[in-house]
């Protein structure tokens, strides 16, 4: 049976039905209802934009985004955002999706992260990221007034602001070397004793280049 919440279709499909079970099973369920309201948000914020991603693509995408915070898809060195990019890119292969199809996923869940760029690029990219700016920045959320009681009931976020802060320090607190020009270094400023982000300036000023 065909789900849907907010007036979003849930596609009823065999890999966003792995999709789901392979992450409820083996993240947490703060990640597990983020992502689902982020697949949720974005649909909503697309109808929006103009845009009509396709609807596995971005579930995908919203399930996977997170998943590099957590094990056992968290990585030692690399941007927690290129983890589950990887995940999800090898999790649609498996399934029978095109390269470029897992590329688009790839591409969306690697760039989440990244303010403006993302709504330049393909529908499943652009949605992606405005379901996450939705969710965990509060970004226009005048668009999506109507639908944010039937969103939060499917998928509650009680102390989400707290518990999210606090899984992004989990998530890269011991690869603070990826956060280099990423918001991620704001998150770790604030809540790691200690650290102090690598200046781009200095990375300039002290490059090996002669002058």
């Amino acid at each position: 049976m065909t789900e849907t919440i907010a007036g979003v279709q849930i596609p009823d499909t065999s890999v966003v039905r792995d999709a789901t079970e392979l992450i409820r099973e083996t993240t947490t369920p703060l990640i597990y209802n983020h992502s689902r309201r982020v697949f949720l948000f974005g649909s909503l914020q697309a109808r929006k934009l103009g845009i009509s991603p396709d609807p596995e693509l971005l579930y995908v995408a919203a399930l996977f985004h997170d998943t590099g915070l957590v094990p056992p898809y968290r990585s030692e060195e690399q941007r927690f955002e290129l983890d589950g990019a990887g995940q999800a890119r090898a999790f649609l292969l498996d399934h029978g999706y095109s390269e470029a199809d897992a590329q688009t996923v790839w591409t969306a869940i690697a760039l989440h992260t990244t303010p403006e760029v993302p709504y330049q690029m393909a529908p499943e990219i652009a949605a992606t990221t405005a379901g996450v700016e939705t969710d965990v920045l509060g970004l226009n959320l005048h668009n999506v007034a109507d639908e944010i009681k039937a969103v939060t009931e499917a998928h509650p976020r009680p102390d989400f602001k707290r518990q999210i802060l606090q899984a992004f320090t989990d998530g890269f607190a011991h690869r603070p070397d990826s956060t280099f020009g990423t918001v991620n270094a704001d998150v770790l400023e604030h809540f790691v004793p200690g650290f102090r982000r690598t200046d781009f300036v200095e990375v300039i000023e002290s490059s090996a280049w002669p002058e």
